[in-house]
């Protein structure tokens, strides 16, 4: 395994590899740390005879996924990995989208020995974090650095597998576009969630919207290319 990778990588996505390799047709499938649950509502709605359940932590935003749901196949829940209200052995897969490095580290280990209790013989556990590099980090950096925490939870990946919990079916590295409409729109989506109080000073909002300015083009539009990690792990 390998925390990240030098060289080009190629562009892809998770919605192209999830599709590739977890059981979306049929499957009964759990994400971790939804956030505003875009993802999940997309994979819901492509593949209507699958069975999602997300969860999020964050009450405020919780809140509103319960509001906005319109999918019959899709229910939300509060909480997060280190408690699933959930039977054991009752899903096929997990995914986990930029959210295993907001566990608490101390709660690492317990919450993947809750994805170990709730998974099928066999199921899969999708974990998607992004790598430490990149001009996007560079800009992220100025008010989030999150260098060790991406460390310590590729840490926690790697003790999951040597623990005999999990056997690694894949890793993947690539690279994924972000896209913003320009600043007020990484503000609302970047430095507005409800998760995270980021409460930037004055000073500190101006240097990190002149770190961002370079990447506006004629158009007002900010794209990053932000390499990436996907590790499928396998319960034993």
């Amino acid at each position: 395994m390998r925390i990240s990778e030098s060289g080009e990588l190629p562009d892809q996505s998770d919605m192209e590899l999830m599709s590739a390799y977890l059981p979306l047709q049929q499957g009964d499938l759990l994400e971790l740390g939804c956030g505003t649950a875009q993802t999940t509502r997309d994979l819901a709605n492509r593949f209507p005879g699958s069975r999602w359940i997300a969860t999020e932590v964050d009450q405020v935003q919780h809140e509103k996924n319960l509001a906005s749901n319109g999918l019959a196949n899709l229910i939300f829940q509060s909480g997060g990995m280190q408690q699933i209200d959930l039977p054991n052995a009752s899903i096929d897969a997990v995914i986990m989208l930029k959210s295993l490095h907001h566990v608490s580290v101390d709660q690492m280990d317990s919450g993947f020995q809750e994805l170990h209790r709730v998974l099928r013989q066999g199921g899969l556990v999708y974990i998607s974090e992004p790598v430490y590099a990149g001009d996007f980090n560079q800009i992220l950096r100025l008010f989030n650095d999150e260098k060790q925490v991406r460390e310590q939870a590729f840490a926690a990946i790697q003790r999951a597998i040597e623990s005999g919990l999990f056997e690694l079916d894949r890793e993947v590295h690539f690279q994924s576009l972000s896209r913003y409409e320009g600043f007020a729109d990484f503000e609302q989506r970047v430095l507005g969630v409800t998760h995270s109080n980021y409460d930037l000073n004055d000073s500190l909002l101006a240097s990190v919207k002149s770190a961002f300015s370079p990447h506006v083009d004629v158009y007002g539009i900010a794209e990053f290319h932000n390499p990436m990690r996907v590790d499928i792990l396998r319960k034993i």
